[in-house]
């Protein structure tokens, strides 16, 4: 920053005047400080004037190099622009090359498709021959089919009523070889009625005697023992046919005797 003035310069025509008095008013130290304040005015001028001067260095210094950088800038503007312009034509062929490309991979795939078009066509012909061969194959297997469970039903039918025709036969002899194997065992039970009822009554009258037997043996028992004990007193000996027998009497029998 400049430094300020601090003096005044008095202007006007003629004589001049410091501090209101004329050079030839003033006194020998009036003239001294005058002098001085001039000189230190003169310094700070030629301080300000280099001041200046520096300011003005450092502008067209600053300028120097801004116009420097301008011109670099324009030069780097224009490169860059040969470069956008060289890379715009170079977008431009490759999109006619893209183009190019384009319209030949449509063109081939319409060709494609075409042809695909035309052996789907044939395919489906052939396909649909073979189909109605092959729906008149079947057909023609399902009549045989069917022609040939009818005469298994009717084989059937026959061997149904043949093997009932025999079931009946064979149940119908059945029926008769049972009916006389009944006869015989009632004529064998008839038979053997008499002997059974004979055999049964033997049988009742041996259990009698078994019964009768049984008695017996407990009167002997009972008999033999009163007979090994002397000491005790005699008591009534079992009846016999309603008659009381004495112990040690003899030899007893048995009833079935």
């Amino acid at each position: 920053m400049a430094p300020k003035r601090k003096g005044k310069k008095g202007k006007g025509k003629g004589t001049p005047v410091v501090d209101g008095l004329a050079p030839e008013d003033m006194s020998k130290e009036q003239v001294e400080e005058h002098v001085c304040r001039i000189r230190e005015e003169l310094d700070r001028e030629r301080e300000e004037r280099n001041y200046f001067q520096l300011e003005r260095d450092k502008i067209h210094t600053f300028w120097e190099i801004t116009r420097r950088q301008l011109e670099e800038k324009k030069a780097e503007l224009r490169n860059k622009d040969r470069e956008m312009e060289e890379a715009e034509e170079r977008h431009q062929v490759e999109i006619k090359v893209y183009k190019q490309k384009v319209k030949h991979l449509l063109y081939e795939h319409q060709n494609n498709l075409t042809e695909m078009k035309a052996e789907g066509t044939v395919v489906m012909k052939l396909a649909q021959k073979e189909h109605c061969a092959q729906e008149d194959m079947l057909r023609k297997d399902m009549r045989a089919l069917k022609v040939e469970l009818k005469e298994q039903e009717l084989a059937n039918e026959v061997v149904v009523k043949n093997l009932r025709l025999e079931q009946m036969e064979d149940m119908r002899k059945k029926e008769e070889h049972l009916e006389k194997e009944m006869a015989e065992v009632s004529v064998q039970n008839k038979r053997l009625a008499d002997p059974l009822q004979k055999a049964r009554d033997e049988m009742n009258e041996m259990q009698k005697k078994l019964g009768n037997y049984e008695r017996d043996k407990q009167i002997l028992v009972v008999s033999l023992h009163l007979n090994s004990s002397p000491a005790s007193a005699p008591s009534p000996g079992p009846r016999r046919g309603g008659r009381p027998v004495k112990a040690g009497s003899g030899e007893l029998r048995p009833s079935f005797l």
